[in-house]
């Protein structure tokens, strides 16, 4: 296995990475990304970048901005998301990532909560948001886009301003020396929290430091590595895995432009590393399928062997199989239809990370099968994130593999899954109740989930000991907290919500009969007849009625789609506890044709 070129306790924090990092090699390419204007890809040298950072330095200093301040980001990932970032962590700033495209009110509260003097966004998009956000944001000093707004924007507020133009007044501005420990808040992650509200974990600079350290050694890394970044820089797995790894170890990153243009980035990048969540190989996996149903029954049944036979192969490569003849056809099948499956993933690639939710067994097989190398992990953001990740030489797909050296990891005796390491987060901010009862006396961070574990290390998650929905994207929701949200309505008498899993969410719903009838006298429509209940335009209502229960929870925590009732779950059926508890495995079971029915358009 390989190991960082540097070593963390030198280090000391990511901004003396950033340092060691430009010192070692200023004049490679570290980032590239696509440039609108010139219509091409654009690369930035370490040196260039540093330049970079010395010129918002600036700009933040004369902001007067102190060592502690909190400073936001809201936008995709480019390279001036590194420049902002490394720039505050050099002057002792606290970074907050926002996610782009997240609601207005979500994003003023975490402004709010965390106090944010300062916020830099990418323009266009996020400048409709900006009256909402800045009106709740009550210590917001400062917004600074990347782009000029439309129709006049800047004059909106004094608080704005166009970053080519705050940089430029802040030019010859002295920027302090100051002091960064490696125990210094280096940012502020907000969390999906219980009461429906995000929880801001706070991360050190020794946390992530480390993390990405402890990472880099779990496989043969190489300092010629290309990265291909698309999962958001507000997730902390990218955050680690996509932007503190690669510059830990000199690689280069580049910025895909969209997932919609993946496909055509992955073959112009040729990346050898892929960080992501199990959406992106759920997608190409559909995408692959989509193809084979064009395609007569003989390239089905050729794909269906291809993939046969090189997971064989695989499970002979990690001395759990012999070798078969079978596996004489392999180079054929390669030909013909492995090769053509990696070389849309550019052709180079050498790792291909999933973690952030469950990635399917069945995936997994078949892009191991093509020659794919997936490698699934788990974490969370109080563990900044990385806890276990399987290794190039002992890959169990179905298993999160094994902890990262420096991790400690052990299973209560609930079945519960702890951690303990130095990358574990200092607490929720502003929120003591909570990191008690996250971190217990002696260090462990219990994780919520329940595992077990092999004679080799593996780790294999089983349930939850709180049940929390693991959306496809790595979104985590706590299902009770908005089932109690939505049963405030009178209209509904019962509710679960369901999506582990899935691209969203989607609800199982008993009406309250008496007020299903004037709902749907309102409507217009029978409350008698069968179909009234699948009416698309009553589903519409009963959604708007449920998001107007749901407005204080994150973006991600709506409901899609419904399954409407009106006999009430009980406990002669087993469907709820004596104490009118809903039992959601029994539910689930019995709905479960109902369940799955409402992502069939989404299945193949």
């Amino acid at each position: 296995m390989s190991v960082a070129p540097f070593d963390p306790d030198v280090l000391g924090t990511l901004c003396g990475l950033f340092r060691a990092r430009v010192a070692a090699s200023p004049d490679e390419v570290a980032y590239r990304q696509f440039d609108e204007t010139q219509n091409d890809w654009v690369s930035f040298t370490w040196a260039g970048v540093a330049a970079e950072v010395a010129r918002w330095q600036a700009a933040l200093a004369k902001e007067g901005l102190v060592p502690g301040d909190r400073v936001a980001l809201m936008l995709r990932n480019c390279v001036e998301w590194v420049i902002f970032d490394q720039a505050a962590l050099g002057l002792g700033l606290v970074t907050v990532p926002l996610y782009p495209d997240d609601r207005p009110d979500n994003a003023a509260y975490i402004l709010d909560h965390a106090n944010v003097k300062l916020m830099l966004v990418e323009g266009r998009f996020q400048h409709k948001k900006l009256a909402e956000i800045a009106g709740s944001a009550r210590s917001l000093q400062r917004i600074v886009s990347l782009v000029a707004p439309e129709n006049g924007l800047a004059d909106w507020s004094a608080r704005f301003a166009v970053a080519a133009d705050w940089l430029a007044a802040a030019a010859g501005t002295p920027v302090p020396e100051r002091h960064v420990s490696a125990d210094l808040l280096a940012s502020l992650v907000y969390t999906s929290g219980t009461t429906g509200r995000p929880k801001g974990v706070m991360l050190t600079h020794d946390n992530m430091l480390w993390n990405a350290f402890y990472a880099s050694q779990c496989a043969d890394f190489g300092a010629h590595e290309v990265f291909l970044s698309f999962l958001p820089l507000s997730h902390t797995l990218e955050r680690t895995g996509g932007y503190y790894l690669p510059m830990l170890l000199g690689a280069e990153v580049a910025y895909a432009r969209s997932i919609a243009q993946l496909a055509q980035d992955l073959l112009t990048i040729r990346p050898s590393v892929l960080v992501s969540v199990p959406r992106i190989y759920e997608r190409v996996h559909t995408r692959i399928l989509d193809g084979l149903q064009k395609k007569g029954a003989a390239a089905r049944l050729l794909f269906r062997l291809a993939v046969a036979v090189g997971w064989r192969r695989f499970e002979r490569s990690q001395g759990r199989a012999m070798w078969t003849p079978e596996q004489l056809l392999w180079p054929l099948l390669d030909s013909l239809v492995a090769g053509n499956v990696t070389e849309k993933l550019g052709g180079n690639l050498k790792l291909a990370i999933s973690g952030g939710a469950a990635l399917c067994p069945e995936i997994a097989r078949v892009f191991i099968g093509l020659g794919v190398p997936i490698f699934q992990g788990y974490g969370l953001t109080e563990a900044s994130p990385v806890v276990t990740v399987n290794r190039p030489d002992s890959n169990v797909p179905a298993s999160i593999g094994q902890a990262l050296p420096g991790v400690e990891v052990r299973i209560a005796e609930n079945d519960e899954l702890l951690t303990r390491s130095r990358c574990v987060m200092r607490g929720y901010w502003k929120n003591e109740e909570a990191t008690r009862a996250m971190i217990d006396a002696e260090g462990w961070l219990h994780t919520g989930d329940q595992a077990r574990v092999d004679a080799e290390g593996h780790y294999t998650i089983i349930g939850r000991i709180k049940d929390i929905i693991v959306l496809n994207n790595g979104e985590k929701v706590p299902p009770s907290d908005m089932e109690s949200a939505i049963l405030l309505d009178p209209l509904f008498e019962q509710v679960m919500v369901v999506g582990e899993g899935r691209p969203f969410l989607a609800a199982l719903v008993v009406l309250n009969e008496d007020h299903w009838r004037s709902f749907a006298a309102h409507l217009h429509v029978d409350p008698t007849h069968p179909g009234t209940l699948r009416d698309p335009k009553v589903i519409k209502a009963v959604i708007r009625h449920i998001a107007h229960q749901l407005k204080h929870f994150p973006g991600y925590a709506q409901i899609r789609r419904l399954h409407l009732e009106l006999k009430p779950w009980t406990v002669d059926e087993g469907l709820l506890t004596p104490t009118l508890k809903v039992r959601r495995g029994q539910v689930l079971d019995r709905y479960r044709t109902v369940a799955d029915g409402l992502y069939a358009d989404l299945a193949r």
